[in-house]
């Protein structure tokens, strides 16, 4: 048994959500000597979420977006966590809601995601800078 971590820094991207699992695998080297296994991927900042779905169609990255900004909007009246912004208690709710990580299984060195599933980062912030993932890998 195998268990390493790394560290990835992903450049800063706009409000939206961003497929991510090229950079992901492109960036984890040891990945590739690994017949079985599982990743815990991890997000180390609390505007921004992890989550795991549709890698084909755009439109269901657009999708989300609107549906996040309606269910958590900015404004609403019960705000009061604005220091950074009107983005920023909405940034924190829907990070809450979709979370920091995700577990994906490893099979002969690639993710075993399903054939239109895909990593996303979840931006929520207007204004965005860098994020990091921490990614911790056991495997054989």
């Amino acid at each position: 048994m195998k268990i390493f971590q790394v560290t990835i820094s992903l450049r800063a991207f706009p409000r939206g959500f961003h497929l991510i699992t090229d950079k992901i695998e492109s960036d984890i080297r040891a990945l590739i000597k690994l017949k079985i296994g599982v990743a815990h991927i991890f997000i180390q900042h609390t505007s921004a979420s992890l989550t795991l779905n549709e890698n084909w169609d755009p439109t269901v990255r657009q999708d989300f977006e609107s549906h996040f900004s309606h269910m958590v909007p900015e404004n609403a009246a019960y705000s009061k966590h604005i220091y950074e912004g009107l983005d920023d208690l909405p940034a924190h709710l829907k990070a809450s809601i979709l979370g920091s990580s995700i577990l994906v299984p490893i099979t002969n060195g690639r993710f075993s995601l399903g054939t239109w599933q895909g990593i996303y980062l979840c931006e929520h912030r207007n204004r965005a800078s860098r994020r990091k993932l921490i990614i911790t890998i056991w495997g054989e």
